[in-house]
């Protein structure tokens, strides 16, 4: 038997392992271009074609009269002294004025302030006052909220806005239509010359963030933000001139304004803005009157088309894409997506007001797999890396904060340069990194899949856990409509799990121990709530805290639920 020799193998360094930091195409190419350029562009090519559908208002606007429109209200607001880097604000439900608005004061160098239009009267002089505006466009009613008071308030001010009143009941105030009149009347050559000198890198739009943190901070767009990002969502729907896309979304947020006007305009489409504020009849009797072909929104928008009745002889044969974004997306919704609507080229998304909004998109052809998991791949231009609390950038597979750096990110917060300094910070090598606060993790081949806010993050004894995963699971309890899962304070375990239910209608309430065993059943036993709350009963509130786009205020519940259980501690001591 011939003796076997063991050969001396030589050393090897053990593999690398592939660290989360992604860099998006290069193509195509970033384009030059202020928003007011861009609609001359567009109106040129596509004059004659309808561009902006507005069923509530009969209004059905080409390019040419949307950027007539724009042109002559920019001269009235030069007539009234507003000039580059002066603030206008609008607050207004979806209509043609808003669009009219919004390119009026791209033309002329000024900044946009747009305000939710579900702010009280209090939240909105914050934001106009925070802001400096000089002049303020808006209606008296906004779907059924009544703007009175605000109104009041202004005109009480001892340095009055100039307020203009967009479409209906006016009383005193200046209207929309008086000074596109007056801006119609005069040469246009003092307005080819203020526009000329207006910048792509300039400030174009202050938007409030939804703020689940504290007070909202406004972030700074520019038109290079803006122009750049809307043309890479149109391209990554494979949207073209032909396309016509039914929007819900409101214009007041990036979700209506970017996605949905800026992608149609950069693609020479046509976008439908169904009603001033969401209604699902009017969005239904849209995707089938107006032969869409798109439409965007939130689950919840979707959930409830999905649940009414669907109006006489409906037609929704030219679906075929859109975007689904805003909070996660349940599998039964993207089936009903496809099933239902027949949008088999729908895409998942992910952005931030802060990133103008797209960081992360999926084509349309991407596999249906990855479109219901994931929120697709980055964006062209963008850079993308998740890290740990210590900043380092985790390996591929494992969970991180998501960072975005490349050319969409805003200027900074307004008037607000401790938090502008605390969500971007630069690297050793000089990049800026924006930190979005939110948590994800990205795979071998690129594509994300975001699993919760970081803040929201539960650390109980060291361990990490992650709610999203514990609501999902909450969720599926037949007799739970509703779960919000928070970390609680606890002296030994320093966090552990809470959660707030909501009691599906005709359900009996479970038992505390049924709810931990339902979350065991698939989670670990540490990831079952320690403390069970039901909204509306024993003294909890029924109604949720939420920011102006509906995002909740996960802090305010996690205070919520240590006051209760410190009231509870002081009375078991009685």
């Amino acid at each position: 038997m011939a003796s076997q020799s063991t050969a001396i193998q030589p050393y090897s360094t053990p593999p690398t392992q592939k660290l989360s930091i992604l860099h998006g195409p290069s193509d195509p190419p970033l384009v030059d271009l202020t928003l007011g350029e861009l609609l001359e562009l567009q109106t040129y090519q596509y004059g004659t074609k309808e561009c902006l559908i507005i069923p509530w208002t009969g209004a059905r606007w080409t390019y040419y009269h949307l950027n007539q429109q724009s042109s002559a209200l920019a001269q009235s607001l030069l007539d009234l002294g507003i000039g580059v880097g002066d603030r206008v604000g609008i607050m207004a439900g979806n209509c043609e004025q808003y669009a009219a608005v919004f390119f009026a004061v791209a033309k002329i160098g000024a900044i946009l302030v747009i305000l939710n239009n579900t702010y009280t009267a209090t939240e909105a002089k914050y934001g106009l006052n925070f802001s400096d505006c000089k002049v303020f466009f808006t209606t008296k009613t906004i779907g059924r909220t009544d703007n009175t008071r605000l109104l009041q308030d202004l005109h009480n001010e001892a340095s009055p806005i100039k307020v203009v009143i967009l479409r209906g009941e006016s009383g005193t105030y200046t209207t929309y239509d008086e000074l596109v009149k007056s801006g119609s009347r005069q040469n246009h050559d003092r307005l080819h010359r203020v526009m000329s000198k207006v910048l792509p890198h300039q400030v174009v739009n202050l938007q409030f963030t939804s703020g689940t943190t504290g007070l909202p901070k406004a972030a700074m767009l520019t038109h290079h933000n803006l122009v750049n990002n809307s043309r890479f969502i149109g391209d990554r729907m494979r949207l073209t001139h032909e396309d016509v896309l039914c929007c819900p979304p409101p214009l007041f947020h990036c979700f209506g304004l970017v996605l949905g006007l800026l992608a149609i305009i950069t693609h020479g489409g046509k976008v439908v803005y169904a009603a001033e504020v969401f209604d699902i009849a009017s969005t239904l009797k849209a995707i089938s009157d107006e032969e869409c072909t798109a439409i965007h929104g939130v689950p919840a928008m979707f959930d409830s088309l999905f649940q009414a009745e669907l109006p006489p002889n409906f037609k929704c044969d030219k679906l075929r894409t859109g975007i689904i974004a805003g909070a996660p997306v349940p599998r039964y919704l993207m089936d009903l997506l496809v099933n239902r609507f027949g949008m088999t080229e729908f895409t998942s998304s992910y952005g931030l007001t802060e990133a103008s909004p797209t960081c992360f998109n999926a084509f349309t052809d991407d596999a249906m797999t990855r479109r219901l998991t994931t929120v697709g791949t980055l964006m062209p231009h963008a850079q993308a890396k998740l890290v740990d609390r210590d900043g380092n950038i985790v390996p591929v597979g494992e969970r991180g904060e998501l960072c975005i750096a490349g050319y969409q990110l805003q200027a900074g917060y307004w008037n607000n340069s401790e938090k502008t300094n605390e969500t971007m910070v630069r690297d050793a090598a000089g990049v800026l990194w924006l930190h979005t606060g939110d948590e994800a993790v990205f795979d071998e081949d690129g594509y994300c899949s975001i699993t919760g806010r970081f803040k929201d993050i539960i650390i109980r004894g060291g361990e990490n856990i992650y709610p999203l995963e514990i609501e999902e699971r909450l969720m599926g309890h037949p007799s739970i409509s509703r779960a919000i899962v928070v970390g609680l304070k606890n002296k030994h375990y320093g966090e552990v799990v809470g959660t707030f239910l909501e009691l599906g209608d005709g359900h009996n309430k479970p038992t505390d121990q049924e709810i931990r065993d339902w979350v065991r059943k698939t989670l670990g036993n540490h990831k079952a709530p320690t403390h069970v709350f039901w909204l509306g009963h024993d003294g909890v509130p029924a109604d949720v805290p939420l920011t102006g786009s509906g995002k909740i205020r996960k802090f305010e519940m996690a205070k919520l639920g240590d006051e209760i259980l410190s009231k509870m501690a002081k009375t078991s001591k009685l």
